[in-house]
């Protein structure tokens, strides 16, 4: 990701006319904006008796902030779920008939503290916790069960977050834009705070609350110094105070060179005395405004971004630094590892775990490095990043992208809990078999006591929040996650169906495999076999003839590596190498092409194009194949969609069946663009069977150029 040119102002003021004008139409159907949340009636009858029973009233003793956003989400949501309005009750007594909010002495760690017990005693449905998030997060699971039409028999069961920090990082800028966003612009209105608080901030808490997420960092990683500003600090105050009330810590992005380009510093080395105590005084400043503030993240030294390497330091240099202005507070320093230089010679897959791994046991427990879960870039798929399990002195946190950055950002539909999923289960090693990169992050393994999961935020201004409404459950998968990494693909897209598009067994079972699939099938025209292409440029669209770049890993080329010997990057000892970064176990699952699964292959070998796979197809013939399966999926995923047509919101079919026609024109672009360029290489026809493009790469390379210059 890196920094991009500032839009023009009328385009800014274009993008808000249409904001303000899409959100001004009056609703015909669902638009969307309720998310998972949308408390239809309940239509079982045996249901809804069974919860009316204890609809009596709600007793909330402790009448904290916090407890008191649930009592008002589980009034509205009885209101709306089984039609009646329940009143609150200070204490319980002997009464029976009820919900009842009891909160217990703080024992255990921070996790343990926000988990809740929920269950059927003395004649009242009890959401017992230790916090009064647990409360909060207890009633959000009772309202899902709820909404899911499950009985009251099945309601009793305790439940606690395997991750501590579970928050969202949001690319968002001071001039309303969104970096990789691609559902309308920020949803922060700088130019209206501290006077004006925009309604949905509350519902975007909510949203948050209801999946456990509990931090949220409100600015892009390509921080602007602004942020460290009086006037922006009372900005962050007032988006604080409503998140707040939900359970949720508001996080800060920052420029490392703060202290010279705001404070006036001579310098922003972490060494120097002046700028510790410029950051210390900045720290108490904001903690003066925000009291309960959760820290900062940082990125540093990678694009561009200046650092502390720029004065001979090291990132834990610079982590170190800002985590000692924190010794007072209870705030953090999230610290990313997603670093790497500009050398031709060099394989930027190694530059983390080069940079890293070295200072492993150096940074300050207030510190968490947080890693993306592949070692490139977010790609449609990737192998597990080799920090994880080689840096057992040092918390690391996970760093998913929920937005759609390389992954066909509104018009395709990929699910991506398959994606998390995929690393979460990954085996390290690192301490023999089961050292699953899940425990890594969770502390399990190596006994961190701070443990983090972030996610790219794909939220915007869209009323929909995310774009593409399938987009709303790659935000839901991931809350779900963090708090659960246990919990399947599966699971959590039946959940979803059921809580956002239709309670209909049959049709919530077409869309819930629709969307399984849909992550395969999207790989399998845009990056098969284990090609990757993170290449300068929009990211949405195919071109991987492109090799001129400010430096050569911005290049699509550099990935591929296509030639008429064949095909794909070396990283084995003939190669860059980089496989020597794992534990011996993983790499022998990847280390003879003979043997390396197939999903991969490519981004360990170079191969020829006549190389006989395990498929029984040679290289050539199998990319094709692939090709062209995943571009015909897309009919297929528009028949599942079809097929629940009679259930769903006609707004709401309308809006995906309209994007999946898109998706399949831009599947076969993909699929074209691809197996055109590489035929220029491997000089071989198109297998028997398949039908060759209708067009030509010069005709695929216009239509590229002309959709650039939208």
């Amino acid at each position: 990701m890196i920094r991009p040119l500032m839009l023009s102002l009328f385009s800014f003021l274009l993008t808000c006319m249409t904001t303000f004008a899409s959100s001004a139409i009056a609703s015909d159907g669902d638009d969307g904006y309720r998310l998972w949340l949308k408390y239809e009636p309940v239509t079982s009858a045996a249901v809804k008796a069974e919860y009316l029973k204890y609809a009596s009233f709600i007793s909330n003793a402790e009448k904290g902030e916090i407890t008191g956003s649930a009592l008002k989400e589980l009034q509205k949501g009885m209101k709306q779920l089984i039609g009646k309005d329940v009143p609150a009750a200070a204490m319980a007594g002997s009464r029976t008939g009820g919900i009842v909010f009891s909160l217990e002495p703080a024992t255990g760690d921070a996790p343990a503290q926000e988990g809740y017990q929920i269950q059927l005693a003395s004649g009242n449905i009890v959401i017992s916790a230790q916090s009064e998030r647990g409360i909060l997060y207890g009633t959000f699971a009772l309202l899902r069960h709820l909404q899911m039409q499950q009985p009251v028999k099945n309601l009793s069961g305790s439940s606690a977050p395997k991750i501590r920090y579970r928050m969202l990082n949001h690319w968002d800028n001071t001039d309303g834009t969104i970096e990789r966003g691609y559902a309308g612009g920020s949803l922060w209105k700088w130019y209206e705070l501290p006077e004006r608080v925009d309604p949905r901030y509350e519902d975007y808490a909510r949203a948050n609350a209801s999946l456990g997420i509990n931090g949220t960092v409100l600015n892009n990683v390509n921080a602007s110094a602004r942020f460290m500003s009086q006037e922006y600090i009372g900005k962050v105050a007032a988006i604080a105070n409503v998140l707040r009330k939900y359970g949720i810590k508001t996080y800060l992005s920052v420029y490392f060179a703060a202290p010279k380009t705001l404070g006036g510093l001579a310098t922003s080395d972490p060494l120097d005395p002046k700028v510790r105590a410029w950051w210390t005084g900045k720290v108490a400043e904001i903690y003066k405004t925000i009291p309960d503030f959760g820290g900062f993240l940082v990125k540093a030294n990678s694009e561009g971004e200046p650092g502390p390497q720029d004065y001979g330091r090291t990132h834990a240099d610079g982590a170190n630094m800002l985590a000692e202005a924190f010794k007072p507070y209870e705030g953090i320093v999230v610290w990313r590892a997603f670093v790497y230089k500009a050398d031709p010679n060099a394989d930027r897959f190694k530059a983390a775990y080069e940079e890293f791994v070295p200072l492993d046991g150096k940074f300050d427990p207030k510190v968490i490095v947080q890693v993306k879960n592949g070692p490139i870039d977010f790609q449609p798929r990737e192998p597990f990043s080799p920090l994880f399990g080689n840096m057992p002195k040092t918390p690391l946190g996970m760093e998913f992208q929920i937005t759609q950055e390389y992954l066909g950002f509104t018009t395709h539909a990929v699910y991506e809990a398959p994606i998390f999923k995929e690393c979460l289960d990954a085996d390290t090693w690192v301490n023999g078999q089961g050292s699953t990169v899940a425990k890594v992050i969770d502390g399990s393994l190596h006994n961190y006591d701070r443990t983090l999961m972030a996610g790219v935020a794909n939220t915007g201004s869209d009323r929909n929040w995310t774009g593409h409404p399938l987009a709303q459950a790659n935000w839901y998968a991931f809350g779900r996650l963090a708090w659960d990494h246990q919990l399947s693909s599966e699971q959590i897209a039946s959940e979803w169906t059921q809580l956002t598009l239709t309670r209909n067994q049959k049709s919530s079972e077409h869309i819930t495999k629709m969307m399984l699939r849909s992550r395969e099938i999207y790989v399998d025209y845009n990056t098969p076999l284990g090609l990757s292409r993170p290449w300068m440029g929009v990211h949405f669209a195919p071109e991987p003839w492109q090799s001129r770049g400010a430096r050569p890993d911005w290049t699509a080329t550099y990935y591929h590596r296509a030639d008429s010997a064949g095909l794909g990057f070396d990283r084995t000892a003939s190669g860059s190498n980089a496989l020597a970064q794992y534990r011996p176990q993983v790499r022998a699952q990847w280390l003879n092409p003979d043997q390396t699964p197939l999903p991969y292959l490519l981004w360990f070998h170079h191969l020829s194009w006549n190389k006989k796979l395990s498929s029984g197809r040679t290289l050539w013939d199998e990319l094709c194949h692939r090709l062209y399966s995943g571009a015909d999926s897309v009919s297929w995923m528009q028949q599942q969609w079809d097929f629940a047509k009679s259930d769903l919101d006609p707004r709401v079919f309308a809006d995906v069946a309209g994007r999946l026609q898109v998706q399949r024109r831009e599947a076969i672009w993909w699929r074209d663009a691809w197996l055109l360029y590489l035929q220029t290489f491997s000089r071989q026809p198109v297998p028997k069977g398949l039908t060759p493009p209708e067009r030509t790469l010069e005709e695929v390379k216009k239509s590229v150029n002309i959709y650039l210059m939208r």
